[in-house]
């Protein structure tokens, strides 16, 4: 089995590739170097040489190449121009959205029935895309992911958001009323694999947090990364972004945080 990753060595990219290795999957990281994404016909001759089963859609725009207006080239145009080759070459596909599509506004938690409501930014953009996809490829695999938990700095993840703050504040502020969207990479990338490999074309969303807010868990991780943070329990944010998707099976946090209450 082979399979085209985009994003492979960002923060669930490398997570992924890593497992699809140990699943005996031939992975071909896409390299924007070689494969211009602004290049229908270059991107549709790769994938057409190429010919893989399945084509998992995870990059963003972390890195600026110059192009103008480059996170709409990224997360729209790109993710639209994916769907429809690989519709035309009959090849699995699998977007990967975020919880973002909904606004701080709105009112959550949210089932897969929610309408999304981003109007700018990140969240639009791909509120935009998850719409683009579907229509240019309606047997796609659009997933919604909410905020990576990692083990270490150095990545777009929580542990990475707690060192950052460590340097630039002294502490971390963690609201006791917001429930956040997350998940832990590993069992972020089986449930993606397990949607890629199960599940029939559609929505979905991935998320391990069953009621925890984000100062409970921001506390949970301190205590298992040796308490090396200063948490601050605030209440200034109040939200409830968990995703909820009783179809896909995924880790609770609680089973890898089991200082967790409950």
């Amino acid at each position: 089995m082979k399979a085209v990753v985009t994003g492979a060595n960002g923060t669930v990219g490398s997570a992924l590739v890593a497992l699809l290795k140990q699943k005996k999957v031939k992975v071909i990281p896409w390299n924007r170097k070689k494969v211009a994404i602004d290049d229908y016909y270059a991107m549709e001759d790769f994938i057409s040489t190429v010919d893989p089963d399945i084509v998992f859609h995870l990059a963003v725009a972390s890195e600026s190449t110059g192009r103008d207006n480059e996170p709409w080239l990224v997360n729209y145009e790109w993710a639209s121009e994916l769907a429809w080759i690989t519709r035309l070459h009959s090849i699995k596909f699998i977007f990967t959205s975020t919880a973002m599509v909904f606004s701080d506004d709105a009112k959550g938690p949210f089932t897969v029935n929610a309408v999304p409501d981003a109007s700018q930014g990140y969240g639009f953009e791909k509120r935009r895309a998850e719409e683009r996809v579907f229509y240019q490829n309606p047997d796609a695999r659009v997933v919604r992911l909410g905020w990576q938990i990692g083990d270490a700095p150095g990545s777009n993840n929580m542990i990475d958001f707690f060192a950052e703050k460590m340097k630039t504040d002294g502490e971390v502020d963690a609201s006791d009323r917001w429930y956040p969207a997350c998940s832990f990479l590993p069992d972020t990338v089986e449930a993606l694999w397990g949607i890629a490999e199960e599940q029939p074309p559609g929505l979905y969303m991935i998320d391990a947090n069953e009621k925890w807010t984000f100062f409970e868990i921001a506390s949970a991780l301190n205590t298992l990364h040796g308490k090396q943070w200063k948490i601050r329990k605030t209440d200034d944010f109040e939200y409830d972004q968990r995703l909820l998707d009783p179809r896909i099976e995924v880790n609770s946090l609680k089973a890898r945080l089991p200082k967790l209450k409950g």
